[in-house]
C-alpha cells in the first residue's frame, strides 16, 4: 500500500480535500502549489509561480491553473474546480477523482464513465517549468482532451482583475503558444508533446475566491484571464505532456524530459523520506551560485536566524555535509560583511538580529560533531573566534556584554528574538534585556570556542574564554533561575518576565549548559507539564496570562496569538534533545510516541511536510505557511539523535 495515498471518499469531500495542499519546488525559489483537488484556496497558489527579479523581490503567479476537459460523443466533462463567491464551486471536477497518490510523482486518477485518465505532475528541478503528463488508461470510444489555461501575471501578494491593459496577443510556438499579459514579465510558454489546435477565445473568469485569504482577513477575490483553449485527440494507452514555462522547449523532448525527472525523484514511501524530500524543497541556488535555505513556503525568503537553526537538520542529519558547506559559505560572507559594517551583498535577510551570530556558532558546533574536531575547526575555527571577539569587543549594535558576563539586547521597541510578531508598530512580546536563550547560546559559544582554542594549543586564549564562561554561568543562574524551578524568560532591570515560555529549553538542550543536573531536570519537567503538545512546545503556558492558542482571524488577531500559546515543532526538537541528553535511552520510546504527532501531518495539511505552527489546543490544527524549514530540520535532527542514542549502551 502506498504511503501517501488518499481514497475517493477523501478527495471528493471538499471539507477534507481543500485543507490538504501540495507543494512542488525547484532550486530557484519558484514553485507550484494548490490543494489536492487543484482548487486554489490561497493567492499564493498557482501552477507556475516564479521569481521575476526584473520587477521585484517577490514571486509571481503566471499560470494559475489548467483545466482539463474530457470529451466523448460531444459530451464534455470538465475536471477543473474553482471556488466562486457565495460558496459556489464550478465545474466540480473533483467528483470524478478516483484516487490520489503522492508517494512518488503526485498522481491523480479520474474516472468519467468508461474513461480512466491519469494525471502526473512534476516541477522541473533546475528550470522554471511545470510538467503534467496525462495518460488515457482506459476508454471505450474516441476521446478528446481540451485544456483551458487560467492566467494571472501578478505578484503573490496582489490580485489581478479584469482590465483593458492586459495584452491578448499570443504567438504560436512549437507545440503551443507563448503569451505575456503585461510589460516587464517574461513570456509564458504553454506547449504540448502532441500536435494540437489552439482556439483563441479570450475571456475573463470573474469573482474567483480564495477562502484561505478570507480566513486571514484579507481581500480574497480576483479575475483570471483565459486566452482560449488547446484541443487534441488521445488514444487509449497514450500519454500527452504539458509544459508551462518561462522558456521554450522542443515539444518532441517533453516525454524524455518527464521520464528523466521521474527517475530523479526519491520516493516518499515513509516518514523519513517525506522529510528528506521536504528538506530539499528549501534549497535555493542563485545564478551566481550562492546557496541559501528558504525559511518556508509559500511566502518566506531566506532569513538569517532560520538559516542557522535549520541548516544542521536539513543537511547534516541526512548526510549532506557538502550542502551545509555551500550554504555556510554564502552565510559566512553575509556575516563577515555585517561584522565589518559593510552592505550585505547577498539575499540573506535579518542578519542584524542580535542572536544570529550565536546561532551561527551553534550550527558550526553541529558540523564539528559530524565531521570531527580537526576538520571542523580547520574550516570554521576562525569564523567562530571572530564572532566571539566581535561580541566581546561590543561591535554588535544591539548586543552589549555587561560586567556580569551576560549579553544585553534592547527589544522594547523592535522585536529582536524569534518571537517577532508586532502589532501597532510594537512587539507583541517585547522581550528585552537579558534574554534567556541569548545567554544560554552565549555560554555555549564561549565553552565551544574555549574547547576549540585548547584543541589548537592556544591555552592562554582558552583559559580567558573559560573564565568568561564561568562568570556567565554564575550570572545566568542568579538571573534566570527562580524558586519555582523554571527560568525567567527575560530580565530587564526591575522587569522580570515570569511567563512560562519554551525559550528556557535551550539552556538544557545545548551541548554546554549553565545549569546543574537538577535544574535541567526541573526545566524539562515544567516544559513537559505545561508546554508539550503532540506538535511541539507551546510558545506560552496555558497557566500564564495572555494565553491565546488559536492562530486564526485577521492579521492583528493572529499577531496576538502567534507567540502566545501556539505550538512549534522546531522547539519540540530541542525539547526532545534535552530529554535524550538527560535520560538517554530510557526516553527513546517516549520520543518515538512524540514523533507520531508529526507523522500524522504527512497526509493532512501540506502533503509530506510540516506546517509553520499549530494551535496550542486540541485538535492542534496546522496554521501559517504550508512548509517551514526549521520544523522539518529539527524533526530530522531528532531522528538522527534517536539513532545515536539507540546505539549507546
Amino acid at each position: 500500500m502506498s504511503y501517501l495515498r488518499l481514497e475517493k471518499a477523501v478527495m471528493t469531500n471538499l471539507q477534507e480535500s481543500l485543507r490538504r495542499e501540495l507543494l512542488r519546488t525547484n532550486r530557484s525559489g519558484a514553485y507550484s502549489s494548490s490543494t489536492l483537488v487543484d482548487c486554489n484556496t490561497r493567492k499564493y497558489h498557482g501552477l507556475l509561480v516564479v521569481p521575476v527579479p526584473e520587477l521585484d523581490d517577490e514571486n509571481h503567479v503566471l499560470l494559475s491553473s489548467l483545466d482539463c476537459t474530457v470529451i466523448q460523443h460531444g459530451a464534455e466533462f470538465n475536471l477543473g474546480l474553482h471556488k466562486y463567491q457565495g460558496n459556489n464551486f464550478s465545474p466540480n471536477g473533483h467528483k470524478y477523482i478516483r484516487e490520489f497518490d503522492a508517494s512518488s510523482v503526485p498522481t491523480t486518477t479520474y474516472r468519467v464513465g468508461g474513461v480512466i485518465l491519469k494525471k502526473e505532475v512534476i516541477f522541473q528541478h533546475y528550470e522554471d517549468r511545470i510538467l503534467i503528463r496525462y495518460t488515457l488508461v482506459d476508454a471505450h470510444s474516441a476521446t478528446t482532451l481540451r485544456f483551458r489555461p487560467f492566467l494571472a501575471f501578478r505578484s503573490v501578494r496582489q490580485f489581478t482583475h479584469e482590465n483593458m491593459t492586459a495584452s491578448r496577443e499570443y504567438h504560436e510556438v512549437d507545440g503551443g503558444i507563448k503569451t505575456c499579459m503585461y510589460a516587464g514579465y517574461p513570456d509564458l510558454y504553454m506547449q504540448f508533446s502532441k500536435k494540437n489546435e489552439f482556439v483563441f477565445q479570450p475571456d475573463w473568469y470573474r469573482g474567483i475566491e480564495y477562502p484561505k485569504e478570507q480566513e486571514r482577513g484579507y481581500a480574497s477575490n480576483e479575475d483570471l484571464y483565459v486566452p482560449g483553449y488547446f484541443e487534441m485527440p488521445i488514444k487509449k494507452g497514450e500519454s500527452i505532456i504539458f509544459s508551462g514555462s518561462t522558456s521554450q522547449i522542443k515539444s518532441s523532448s517533453l516525454k524524455k524530459l518527464f521520464d528523466a525527472e521521474v527517475e530523479d525523484r526519491k520516493p516518499r514511501d515513509n516518514f523519513y523520506h517525506c522529510l528528506v524530500c521536504a528538506a530539499h524543497q528549501f534549497h535555493n541556488r542563485m545564478p551566481n551560485d550562492d546557496r541559501y535555505l528558504l525559511a518556508g513556503y509559500p511566502w518566506f525568503k531566506c532569513r538569517a536566524r532560520d538559516t542557522f537553526i535549520a541548516l544542521p537538520g536539513l543537511t547534516l542529519s541526512i548526510g549532506e555535509v557538502d550542502y551545509f558547506e555551500m550554504v555556510m559559505k554564502t552565510a559566512e560572507k553575509a556575516l563577515r560583511e555585517f561584522m565589518a559594517d559593510k552592505p550585505i551583498s547577498g539575499k540573506i535577510y535579518e542578519i542584524e538580529q542580535p542572536d544570529v551570530p550565536l546561532w551561527a556558532i551553534w550550527a558550526i558546533q553541529q558540523y564539528v560533531k559530524e565531521v570531527g574536531v580537526d576538520a571542523g575547526f580547520k574550516k570554521y575555527g576562525k569564523l567562530v573566534s571572530d564572532i566571539v571577539d566581535f561580541i566581546i569587543k561590543g561591535k554588535h549594535p544591539n548586543l552589549r556584554l555587561d560586567e556580569n558576563g551576560l549579553l544585553y539586547s534592547n527589544g522594547r521597541d523592535k522585536a529582536v528574538t524569534w518571537m517577532n510578531s508586532t502589532a501597532n508598530g510594537k512587539p507583541v512580546v517585547p522581550r528585552s534585556g537579558y534574554i534567556v536563550e541569548f545567554n544560554a547560546l552565549w555560554y555555549n559559544a564561549l565553552k565551544f570556542c574555549a574547547a576549540m582554542k585548547a584543541e589548537q594549543g592556544k591555552a592562554k586564549d582558552a583559559e580567558a574564554l573559560e573564565k568568561r564562561a564561568q562568570l556567565a554561568k554564575t550570572s545566568f543562574v542568579e538571573t534566570f533561575v527562580n524558586e519555582y524551578g523554571y527560568l525567567l524568560d527575560y530580565v530587564d532591570g526591575n522587569m522580570m518576565d515570569w511567563s512560562v515560555r519554551p525559550n528556557m529549553i535551550f539552556a538544557v538542550a545545548l551541548d554546554y549548559s549553565p545549569l546543574s543536573q537538577d535544574q535541567m531536570k526541573s526545566v524539562v519537567d515544567i516544559c513537559t507539564r505545561e508546554l508539550l503538545t503532540p506538535k511541539g512546545l507551546r510558545s506560552l503556558s496555558p497557566k500564564s496570562g495572555g494565553y491565546n492558542p488559536i492562530y486564526v482571524g485577521p492579521q492583528t488577531q493572529r499577531d496576538y496569538a502567534y507567540h502566545q500559546g501556539t505550538a512549534w515543532p522546531w522547539l519540540g526538537g530541542f525539547y526532545m534533545e534535552a530529554c535524550l541528553k538527560l535520560y538517554k535511552r530510557s526516553r527513546l520510546s517516549f520520543i518515538e510516541r512524540q514523533l507520531v504527532g508529526y507523522e500524522d501531518e504527512m497526509d493532512y495539511h501540506a502533503i509530506g511536510t510540516i506546517s509553520e505552527l499549530f494551535d496550542g489546543n486540541p485538535p492542534f490544527h496546522g496554521r501559517g505557511a504550508m512548509s517551514f524549514a526549521m520544523n522539518v530540520a529539527e524533526i530530522l535532527r531528532t531522528l538522527k539523535l534517536m539513532d545515536k542514542y539507540s546505539y549507546q549502551k
